[in-house]
């Protein structure tokens, strides 16, 4: 008996295999069944990848509105590539050596590694409560990364590109970094404001000034190394001016990672904690992954982030990252920038408990322009919760269950979705935007199509229609918020959810966002209100 297998050339060859146009025996089929299978076990291998980091965090102090809002914008662009069908890994996590750490943790009476792994859990909590979906939380603390931090280190001076010598100069504990003189601001740190230490002491030194040139000409030649733009251009005026060789070790920081080759030193925190991008993953699968495609950064450590961060990678024969994103930052009310150091911060976890996750999630990623400053205040949350998420998104999926329930028995009915309807999808400029890492335009377009779909409401009335005519709006309707509910999940993932749920849909794909795929006769549950207005 044989099978007649269609759709391939003649004498085609498939994996070393070669068959025959026409009918087939039972064993050729077995082979191609058990090729199928090899193909399915390795389709990861065959997708497209895509890395991207956050800033690990200071566990000095609990987390505060600025660390929450560079979680969310990474998580946004992960769950966004994962919609594209792509393989994502996501890191983040804790930066926990250095002079800080351990002057917080003298104070606090523990010792460092106590006192950390305390604060971790903050962050970690962080994380889980702004549902957050990294698929690692790396700790510099680790013996994975404390293991990588030695060997690149050893790397380098066994190549000759550290050496001993000693170090003097203008120090802030607070960020971990050197300044000249003409950096500091009345004697003061220019990021946080405090007096800077002068330091002198032996040190070892990093030849960073040897890769100059090559920093430059990498940054210079891809236009995407660092975003946005202007911020390129900012790295690059500074390189220009010339590196100096980067001091990488500490005498009297005894809490830090030991230099392999001198235990009487620990390593200068940015020589260890950069090396989180490439310690993480290298246990997971660095082949697949590296170089990273996105590490979304603070603007105020885009220099330790290209000048310090390439000029290692170079050293070590690594290949560097393809975008460095430097955001800005979320200030108060007043304007102040929110900082630990200056007690102006704002609790995320008690606002997102507050008004709801998917809320502060939605107005951080629409309020502020990925890349600029942003102000926050509860007013301009509640007004983006009550006219966008209430009356707009909201509003639309409720109205819509109500009429499928009252008068389509509450079943999606027989129908297409209404042409017109369909055109105000801007589905390739959603794309587009989010490929340019332009979240709060992509948000933007959703959003109108949203409005659009209320408009839709209001003109057709189906409460005044009968028979089919109703059931094509009504299955219009339901379609179109099936598409929405995809697009606005890697925003607000819960939400997304949730309209799944009432839909009695599984979570779908960006290959999904077409119409008409959603299958009459499916039941519809209501559920809670999306959101409710805030007073």
């Amino acid at each position: 008996m044989g099978i007649l297998i269609w759709g391939f050339p003649k004498g085609f060859e498939m994996a070393g295999q070669k068959f025959q146009l026409g009918y087939l025996d039972f064993q050729e089929v077995l082979k191609l069944c058990s090729l199928y299978v090899i193909i399915k076990e390795n389709l990861s291998e065959f997708m497209k990848t895509f890395y991207i980091t956050t800033a690990i965090d200071y566990p000095s102090s609990k987390p505060h509105l600025g660390h929450a809002y560079e979680k969310i914008c990474a998580d946004a662009l992960a769950r966004w590539h994962r919609l594209l069908g792509e393989q994502v890994f996501f890191q983040t996590g804790t930066d926990e050596h250095g002079t800080k750490i351990q002057r917080k943790a003298k104070e606090a009476g523990k010792d460092p590694q106590n006192f950390v792994d305390e604060m971790v859990v903050y962050f970690e909590e962080l994380c889980k409560k702004l549902d957050i979906s990294n698929d690692k939380f790396i700790r510099t603390t680790s013996k994975e990364h404390v293991k990588v931090a030695q060997e690149i280190f050893k790397k380098l001076h066994d190549k000759g590109d550290i050496y001993l010598g000693e170090y003097s100069g203008w120090y802030c504990a607070d960020c971990e970094t050197f300044y000249t003189e003409k950096d500091l601001v009345d004697g003061n740190c220019p990021t946080h404001g405090k007096k800077a230490d002068w330091i002198k002491e032996e040190s070892y030194f990093f030849k960073m000034s040897s890769y100059q040139k090559q920093v430059l000409e990498h940054l210079e030649k891809n236009k995407e190394s660092v975003l946005p733009s202007g911020r390129r251009k900012e790295i690059v005026n500074r390189v220009k001016q010339g590196l100096n060789d980067l001091s990488v070790s500490r005498v009297n920081v005894n809490w830090g990672v030991p230099v392999p080759i001198n235990p009487k030193h620990t390593q200068y925190v940015w020589m260890d904690a950069l090396l989180n991008y490439y310690s993480g993953v290298k246990e997971k699968d660095l082949e697949k992954f590296w170089p990273a495609n996105v590490h979304v950064i603070g603007k105020d450590i885009l220099w330790h982030h290209t000048a310090i961060w390439y000029s290692i990678l170079i050293a070590a024969g690594i290949k560097l990252p393809k975008t460095v994103f430097a955001h800005g930052f979320i200030n108060t009310e007043a304007g102040d920038k929110m900082s630990k150091s200056k007690g102006t911060v704002i609790d995320p976890i008690e606002i997102a408990s507050g008004y709801g996750v998917d809320a502060i999630r939605y107005f951080l990623l629409r309020e502020v322009p990925f890349g600029q400053d942003g102000n926050f205040s509860i007013e301009a949350l509640k007004t983006r919760i009550n006219n966008e998420l209430a009356n707009e998104l909201g509003n639309l999926v409720n109205r819509t269950i109500v009429m499928l329930e009252k008068y389509c028995g509450g079943k999606i009915p027989k129908g297409e979705t209404d042409s017109a309807l369909q055109k105000q999808l801007k589905l390739d400029k959603i794309k587009d935007r989010m490929e340019k890492l332009e979240m709060h335009f992509a948000l933007a377009e959703i959003f109108a199509f949203i409005s659009a779909c209320n408009k839709f409401i209001n003109d057709k009335a189906p409460w005044k229609l009968e028979g089919k005519e109703r059931e094509k709006v009504l299955y219009s309707l339901a379609d179109s918020i099936r598409v929405i509910s995809i697009l606005i999940a890697p925003f607000m993932p819960g939400t997304s959810k949730k309209i799944n749920s009432q839909l009695s849909i599984k979570d779908g794909k960006l290959a999904d966002c077409k119409f008409n795929l959603l299958k009459s006769e499916t039941k519809v549950e209501r559920g809670e209100i999306l959101f409710k207005k805030t007073e």
